[in-house]
């Protein structure tokens, strides 16, 4: 599996936004083939997310669809471009 860290900062307002807008955003990243997992974490100045597809390609398009609804659907919010981690799973645990 691959993972992708997107860490979005100086942005406090970003996470009630998307909370608000839940299902138009996992419609986005459910629609991605290869979709396994997807969380939102609240920061206390900004969100980062962490995406699992089956492959590097979920998670390469998951970058690029993200960066696109921001775009297009927040443009009134100050966002900087995101700190992107991507790689494989090697070791992965869940209750």
């Amino acid at each position: 599996m691959d993972v992708v860290i997107r860490h979005y900062k100086g942005a406090p307002e970003l996470a009630d936004e998307l909370v608000r807008r839940k299902d138009d955003v996992e419609q986005l990243i459910r629609e991605i083939p290869g979709f396994v997992a997807y969380h939102l974490v609240k920061t206390s100045d900004g969100a980062f997310s962490v995406s699992i597809y089956q492959d590097a390609s979920g998670t390469q398009e998951s970058v690029r669809a993200a960066a696109e609804y921001m775009r297009t659907n927040l443009p009134s919010l100050t966002i900087s471009p995101p700190e992107v981690i991507e790689g494989e799973s090697v070791i992965s645990f869940s209750a």
